[in-house]
């Protein structure tokens, strides 16, 4: 009979990739079912449950305890497991060779005085402090981080407009400066295309897209997803489209958000139309009355942007239509579910088949009305963000880490009303390096499973 046994560590901050690969040495262990090592906050608990690996001893974790929790054929294996983990975390500290690293951003600035940038992905309780840390040495900020309360995105960004100084960020995933990419991000040559997105895997997509088009950007500058919310006003956003109207190189602006707030959106495109040069909107699930104003120039979807800036900077490039055809599904089969590792593409997914299905919940709904009451749980026509913060405290993000994705693949494959399952695969730097290599497997498994 099977035995779930835990260890809790008081105290102990290990880095998300550190828990990754731990609780893949510990699952890869003989007689080892299942094992999962997390922190203990309320919804790494839930996910535990969810999995059958919660005991009354990882219920009584805080937050700030590191919970070790195996699911062993027998009691020998869980305890030989447990045993483990001091020399499989040893194991990996030694396996690393690395330079001197310095022990604080002061340091690290004397080492790098011509560096401009501070890059900041630490656990989002310390995030604002690092941060407000950067701006205090007169740095840009990118804020990788999560789990960043309002007010401190709110207080850092107000003391970064003082001193003239970004913050991109919290929770920016992508950005391309001086053609180098920070976060997630993909090789894309130079050109006359300024990107900013309050969308990190929306810029990845569009800078991906106009590269494919033989154009290139010169910036790409991601805001942080609640930068075009009521609460912060599109501060960063601001400053990024007045960035690239003064810049030379740039010849084409693009603007791509997730749903923003309209008083704020509205501000945004008067700041654009003071631009001078051709701006490019996407903004998702906004309805567009006309495509064109003035210097503005609307589109419907991510592809579209992208086209349609490729054709006004190089005045020549012709949108063009696809046509789609429908499957026909077994009897039973009527579900659609779509589990997403880039938020602005869950985005993007409901805006579109807001036209071809009656209701489609989500963890992250464009209409609060379609909201998933159990994240955790698919219903009807279903799409997850499996990025949202409520899946990432104390974990790696999906789009470095799939097992998440993959645990919830083979769920959705079992659902006999279920005839579609979307996956999207975000690639490039910071990103898993062979994403291919764990999903496909994952997927022919699903597959069979639903042949069942």
């Amino acid at each position: 009979m099977a035995i779930v046994k835990a260890e809790i560590r008081s105290g102990a901050y290990y880095d998300s990739a550190v828990l990754m690969q731990l609780q893949r040495s510990l699952a890869e262990l003989p007689g080892i079912q299942d094992a999962g090592v997390v922190m203990g906050t309320d919804s790494n608990k839930e996910l535990l449950a969810h999995i059958n690996l919660l005991s009354a001893e990882v219920e009584a974790a805080r937050p700030d305890d590191m919970v070790i929790v195996v699911r062993a054929e027998d009691e020998k294996a869980a305890v030989e497991a447990l045993g483990k983990v001091d020399e499989l975390l040893s194991r990996r500290k030694s396996g690393i060779e690395q330079d001197y690293q310095p022990r604080s951003l002061e340091t690290a600035a004397e080492m790098l005085p011509d560096a401009s940038w501070v890059l900041i992905s630490v656990a989002g309780r310390y995030a604002a402090g690092v941060a407000r840390e950067a701006l205090r040495l007169g740095k840009h900020v990118f804020l990788f981080s999560d789990n960043v309360s309002v007010e401190e995105e709110i207080a850092l960004k107000q003391r970064s407009c003082e001193q003239g100084l970004l913050v991109m960020g919290p929770d920016c995933g992508t950005a391309m400066i001086g053609g180098m990419g920070l976060g997630f991000a993909n090789k894309t040559r130079k050109g006359p295309i300024g990107v900013v997105a309050a969308a990190g895997t929306g810029l990845q997509q569009v800078t991906s897209r106009i590269h494919q088009m033989g154009s290139g950007i010169t910036f790409g500058i991601g805001t942080g997803g609640r930068d075009m919310s009521e609460k912060i006003g599109a501060v960063t956003f601001r400053q990024a489209i007045d960035l690239l109207a003064r810049d030379p190189e740039t010849k084409v602006i693009l603007l791509v958000s997730k749903p923003p707030a309209p008083r704020v959106a509205e501000e945004v495109l008067k700041a654009a139309r003071k631009a001078g040069k051709p701006v490019v909107v996407n903004f998702v699930a906004r309805a567009i009355s006309t495509p064109h104003i003035d210097n503005l120039y609307f589109a419907g979807s991510l592809d579209e942007a992208a086209e349609l800036s490729v054709k006004l900077a190089e005045q020549g490039a012709q949108v063009g239509e696809v046509d789609y055809d429908t499957a026909r599904f077994a009897p039973g089969q009527k579900y659609l579910r779509g589990l997403f590792s880039g938020g602005t593409l869950a985005y993007e997914a409901q805006h579109l088949l807001a036209d071809y299905l009656p209701k489609v919940w989500a963890n992250a709904p464009i209409n609060k009305e379609n909201k998933l009451p159990n994240s955790y749980v698919s219903q009807e026509h279903t799409i997850v963000d499996l990025g949202e913060d409520e899946f990432t405290v104390g974990r790696l993000h999906p789009m470095m880490d799939n097992e998440l994705r993959i645990r919830r693949l083979l769920e959705e494959a079992d659902d006999p009303s279920v005839a579609v399952i979307m996956l999207d695969v975000v690639i490039g730097y910071g990103s898993h390096p062979d994403p291919a290599a764990e999903l496909a497997p994952a997927v022919a498994k699903a597959m069979e499973k639903a042949k069942a």
